[in-house]
């Protein structure tokens, strides 16, 4: 049966809200980021819902997706739906002792081996699927209170994703199940809860099958929230702000919907406060008292106007704030912070992108979501130091390859000033299609990041061989990202010449790889907008120099896949015509699964501009000359290799600079090989004679050196060095610290060859929560307090605990085998702050 556009409009499938937050909630939020306590009692002083963290304090166990008797008994005389509140492992009298404590997010498949299984290679070679039984069910339990004082206030978890398919339990009731790994979905638990007594909460996992060719973890890898609200209430995604900017005036759309889960009628009215990012009140407005009908709904809407308003851009990306007020019976019964940004984005056919009238190209790349040590469930922190890591090379933009993001990749982005291409999961008008999309549009309208919505990637079927079906379906869901988002274009990742099937229905064009097509088509079609959807492809292992099958490593020497494009190439012809409006390049980051251009014992791709823990590789520089310079970042040298080649001493060797310069001399230990003009996105070589000592680059801009870097000879490493992101972090029990981990030579110098095997001591108040080395072909634990460097880098992960105080890192020699290094400790400051509300 096919859904209605009312249920997607109106709200029948919309499952959360991640922007809802409780007094106490909104006022740490806003002091977090702004400083301004005014904003924070302005938000204190509404006394509506509350939202719940509910991540920490869940046990965890194994299940079984074949033998009953190895799954809880979930599926013989235990556990069937014959019967309402008969699932005995979902009682709190259940002995669930010998399960494991842990807390959320939590992916178990970057715990589990790796397995040499060709059908799992593009996940990553994890046992995961029902060939693997044992590892792929995992089941979730948490006690937890609620208050006799809540009777009669609507209860409801949310899930901000999990993966993949999910049964919920409540008190020995089975409550409903979620079937993607990327959509958020609640359900209302007020009927099924014990007011004033305890209550338990069961989650059976499933990740037998999977949404997509990549890794894509196991568990409840998102955040969980208990949300209590009053029965008339904001709906749920319901809300939103869209700014019309004329002169020096921003016009503000602002509209929501009321729900009243009362048995009888009832009146409200709604009222809106905008603050700007100090927490100043910049502009209010209110809709009308109404009458809502017993379980019903109504919608409100009213204007207001801010002057002179701070544009969001990726230089300047400046907040506001809505607060939405629901008033009923004399009295606010409900609210919610609504996070915007005033900014216009227009694609145009003949000039390319403009953000706020100004013309620019979109830098971009595509990301999935898992990071090294913690898989798919990363960090809130981790996700800005990810987006910290792209903007240092001058991307401005994003693509969300290939799903909904989560809410705090997308908050990362807003607030670091990255644009983004957000796309759904699965390409379908299907009710369930239909729905996700649905979902990710109304949860994510609000944000200024999102310059357009995708709608699907490569979709072969549909574009080539039931191209008529493609052109519904694509038209479908075009028509209602409209309805719901009529301010954004909207566009799908194309792999071909987009001259049939969905590529009919799109607003502008996105071709993945094939140069050979855009020019055509702009031809043809000089009234669309063009962009790269997906490009380059280009591939590399961070410090290897030279591709070697037998060791599955690829040149750092710009080198790509057969289908891509080289750094170079792509950006050349991107950067270079006017029409077009800039392009994603296929990777950032590293990710798990897709070991490309390699099978096993390659467990992750080396499409990434940097590696799986972030370390740059050297096109990231590349990136940075060219990128950086339209970002305003400045002039840029590097030089590449490492000038460590024991054994080939008068061998020549490629040395490349990437740089923004006019021009760059090399020196080999003092002798100059010449200065080279730097072509306009481009790079220079020379072959060099390897002898021990240094190579030297100088760039000259207007014949003066404006940049100098040197790469010595070093010795044997003697000694660990250890260095963080941050030196303080919140004693929160969510907040982390990232550390580099290096070997340095006798006179201090990082060893870029060095592969020692470090051991890890953590103590104190917090905990290693994951490593890494950005080796491709890397099979150790991610978890475990020990890693080898790769080329001279490791990377270690740490989570505070709730309590300040102090988390001490120690690092030294693993094992008895191999040179003796000095050993290295750093301290991480752990301080106290107001923790976000969360379930007891």
């Amino acid at each position: 049966m096919r859904i209605s556009r009312r249920d997607v409009l109106c709200g029948g499938l919309a499952l959360s809200a991640s922007s809802i937050l409780s007094r106490n909630a909104w006022a740490r939020t806003l002091a977090a980021f702004s400083g301004n306590d005014d904003s924070a009692a302005a938000l204190a002083a509404v006394a509506p819902r509350e939202r719940l963290l509910f991540d920490f304090g869940w046990k965890f166990i194994f299940g079984n997706g074949e033998n009953p008797a190895k799954d809880l008994g979930f599926g013989n005389d235990q556990g069937d739906f014959s019967k309402t509140g008969e699932f005995r492992f979902a009682e709190v009298r259940y002995d669930d002792s010998k399960w494991r404590a842990l807390n959320l997010p939590h992916d178990w498949a970057v715990e589990l081996p790796f397995v040499w299984d060709e059908e799992q290679k593009s996940h990553g070679y994890k046992p995961l699927g029902r060939r693997y039984p044992e590892t792929s069910v995992g089941w979730y339990r948490r006690e937890f209170d609620v208050p006799a004082s809540d009777e009669g206030r609507r209860i409801a978890v949310e899930f901000d994703g999990a993966f993949r398919s999910v049964l919920v339990f409540v008190n020995g009731c089975f409550i409903g199940r979620n079937d993607n790994g990327y959509a958020p979905f609640r359900f209302d638990l007020s009927d099924f809860l014990h007011y004033g007594k305890k209550n338990m909460i069961t989650l059976r996992v499933d990740a037998s099958f999977g949404d997509g060719w990549f890794y894509e973890g196991a568990g409840i890898y998102r955040h969980v929230w208990l949300t209590k609200t009053d029965p008339v209430h904001l709906g749920q995604w319901e809300s939103y702000v869209r700014s019309e900017l004329k002169g020096g005036t921003a016009t503000l759309s602002l509209a929501t919907v009321v729900e009243n889960q009362n048995k009888e009628a009832a009146s409200a009215r709604v009222t809106w406060k905008i603050l700007d990012a100090g927490g100043a009140t910049v502009a209010t407005a209110e809709a009308p008292e109404q009458s809502i009908a017993a379980e019903g709904s109504t919608s409100y809407a009213a204007t207001a106007t801010i002057r002179n308003p701070a544009l969001w851009s990726t230089d300047e990306p400046n907040l506001y704030s809505a607060i939405v007020t629901v008033e009923s019976g004399g009295k606010a019964v409900d609210a919610e912070r609504v996070q915007f940004g005033v900014r216009t984005a227009v694609f145009t056919a003949d000039k390319g992108f403009f953000l706020n009238g100004k013309n620019i190209k979109i830098q971009g790349t595509c990301n999935h979501q898992d990071h090294a040590g913690v898989g798919a469930a990363v960090p809130d922190r981790l996700q800005r130091f990810r987006a910290g890591v792209l903007k240092e090379m001058g991307c401005n933009a994003v693509r969300t390859s290939h799903n909904m993001p989560t809410p705090e990749w997308v908050d990362a982005c807003e607030r670091m000033g990255l644009m983004m291409m957000c796309e759904t999961r699965q390409m379908s008008s299907s009710p369930e299609g239909l729905a996700q999309l649905a979902v990710m549009v109304k949860r994510y309208r609000n944000s200024p990041s999102i310059v357009l919505w995708s709608i699907g990637n490569e979709e072969w079927e549909l574009q080539y061989t039931d191209a008529d079906i493609g052109q519904k379906v694509a038209a479908e869901m075009v028509e209602l990202c409209h309805q719901l988002d009529p301010t954004r274009v909207v566009s799908a990742a194309v792999n071909g010449d987009n001259k049939q099937g969905v590529s009919l229905a799109l607003d502008i064009i996105g071709f993945n790889y094939n140069l050979k097509f855009p020019d055509d088509y702009h031809k043809a079609h000089p009234d669309k907008a063009i962009f790269g959807s997906e490009t380059s492809s280009a591939i590399g292992t961070r410090g290897e120099y030279a591709s070697d099958k037998l060791r599955n490593t690829v040149s750092s020497y710009d080198v790509t896949v057969s289908w891509g494009e080289t750094a170079e190439e792509w950006w050349t012809f991107y950067g270079t015509r006017e029409w077009e409006a800039g392009g994603f390049a296929w990777t950032g980051f590293d990710y798990r699964g897709e070991p490309t251009p390699y099978g096993w014992p390659s467990i992750n791709s080396q499409f990434g501009i940097v590696d799986m823990c972030g370390f740059p590789k050297d096109n990231f520089f590349y990136y940075r000359a060219w990128w950086g310079l339209a970002s305003g970042l400045g002039p840029s040298l590097h030089l590449f290799p490492h000038w460590n080649w024991r054994g080939r001493e008068g061998d020549e060797i490629p040395v490349w600079v990437h740089s923004n310069a006019d021009s760059v001399e090399l020196f080999v230990n003092g002798k100059s090989l010449g200065s080279q003009p730097v072509p306009r996105l481009g790079h220079v070589e020379w072959k060099a004679r390897y002898e021990p000592g240094a190579i030297e680059a100088r760039a000259t801009k207007d014949g003066k050196v404006i940049l100098t870097e040197r790469r010595e000879t070093t010795g044997d490493a003697v000694a660990i060095r250890l260095t963080a992101d941050r030196t303080e972090i919140d004693a929160d029990g969510e907040d982390v610290a990232v550390l580099k981990v290096e070997a340095l030579d006798e006179q201090g110098r990082p060893v870029p060859t060095a592969e020692n095997s470090i051991a890890f001591k953590v103590s104190g108040a917090g905990a290693l929560i994951g490593v890494g080395n950005g080796n491709p072909n890397c099979q150790e634990s991610d978890k475990a307090p020990r890693r080898s460097l790769f080329n001279g880098l490791a990377q270690v992960i740490v989570q505070s605990a709730k309590t300040p105080g102090a988390i001490t890192i120690e690092a030294s020699k693993d094992g008895w085998d191999g040179p003796n290094l000095k050993p290295a400790t750093l301290t991480i400051t752990t301080k106290q702050v107001d923790l976000r509300p969360s379930v007891g």
